[in-house]
């Protein structure tokens, strides 16, 4: 549909990070800039790249791997098309035997981690909620279905079938002109039409919208607002809508002020989600189905019992869990023998199919670093 610049992870590619091990992995997060040369950019993937050598070269890496490392890691920095496309965070994951990028809309903490496994819990954020959007801009005389990125400007999506207007919809040179025999004319006649047009868009939008799970946000006047609604067959369509008046056509700054609409549109989408998973949390607390304790939860997720995660994305905690008790070993200091405590928690819930929200530690529930809510009563 349109050549992003972003690389919103799939749930097969989370799964492979997931479940790779190997004795030198290197995970790498660094702040980007869309409008940037790339070459800030570079200098400091030179320089987690650097920390993550030094970790492997002090953890007696074989000086095989680590050359392999290394070296993907400058083709990467020397990879001038690369840094010509950049969003806001940018993940790096290598192996001696591979290089796997991932260009996000958040604003990621740097940080280069070291371990026999990938630290993936910061590329969840970019999956916790949808950082994309469709527009849906609908009057009367006009249709657009629009793409909204991050950082970028807005895409036209071609929709094929979508009718151009509500007279064309109609086969009518007025929304006015008489209705159809046997059916009432003047306002409630016009809304027929209305309602024939709205449908005919839902018709079209069906093919072009199928398989995706982000927000439709409509941009529309009343009556055809609700009209819209009422027939629209996409769940995911937002509750509230931008108001009419708002990107008005013919204006130069038309589309740059339907999508800073439609971003506030998708944060109340984003808080409103939020508040009913922290709703969750209560009601299940008062069942006792939730868990806050870190090593509670370790072992909780080890036997499959955690269905829904909120995790501290910027928090790290070094030790190891327990492959068959989930038993936890706390340490100090991370280096490259161990793992973020909560990465594997993540990990484990993502593998038995549960749902891992990468959030900010004021919307964990407890304001700790992970709080569960559980399938059963343990």
């Amino acid at each position: 549909m349109t050549g992003l610049h972003t690389d919103i992870p799939t749930r097969a590619q989370v799964d492979r990070l997931f479940t790779t091990r190997t004795p030198a992995g290197v995970s790498l997060y660094l702040p980007t800039r869309p409008e940037s040369s790339g070459d800030a950019e570079r200098i400091e993937l030179k320089n987690l790249a650097g920390e993550a050598a030094d970790q492997l070269r002090a953890n007696g890496v074989e000086r095989a791997a680590l050359a392999a490392v290394e070296e993907q890691l400058a083709d990467l920095v020397d990879d001038d098309e690369f840094w010509r496309f950049q969003a806001r965070s940018l993940a790096v994951f290598v192996t001696p035997e591979s290089l796997t990028t991932f260009r996000l809309p958040n604003h990621l903490t740097p940080a280069a981690e070291v371990s026999d496994r990938f630290h993936v819990k910061p590329l969840l954020r970019s999956i916790t909620f949808a950082q994309t959007a469709f527009l849906l801009v609908l009057t009367q005389g006009s249709v657009r279905l629009l793409e909204v990125v991050p950082d970028l400007r807005p895409a036209e999506v071609a929709v094929p079938g979508l009718p151009p207007d509500v007279a064309s919809a109609v086969g009518k040179s007025s929304t006015a002109d008489r209705a159809p025999a046997g059916r009432v004319q003047g306002g409630e006649g016009q809304k027929v039409r209305l309602r024939q047009f709205a449908r005919q868009v839902d018709r079209a939008l069906r093919p072009v919208l199928a398989g995706h799970d982000v927000p439709l946000i409509l941009a529309s006047a009343e009556p055809l607002d609700s009209i819209f609604r009422s027939v629209c067959s996409y769940p995911g369509l937002a509750p509230t809508g931008i108001p009419a008046g708002v990107g008005a056509p013919g204006t130069a700054s038309a589309d740059s002020e339907l999508v800073a609409a439609a971003r506030a549109v998708l944060d109340g989408v984003h808080a409103g989600q939020l508040d009913e998973l922290r709703e969750l949390f209560e009601r299940r607390t008062s069942q006792g189905r939730t868990a806050t304790d870190v090593s509670d939860v370790a072992r909780l997720a080890t036997i499959g019992a955690v269905d829904t995660l909120f995790v501290d994305i910027d928090t790290t905690v070094p030790g190891f869990v327990d492959e068959e008790t989930g038993a936890v070993e706390f340490r100090d200091t991370p280096n490259a023998v161990d793992y973020g405590v909560l990465d594997e928690i993540a990990r484990r819930v993502w593998l038995t199919d549960g749902r891992v929200l990468a959030v900010r530690r004021e919307d964990v529930p407890g304001g700790g670093e992970v709080a569960a809510v559980l399938r059963f009563t343990p």
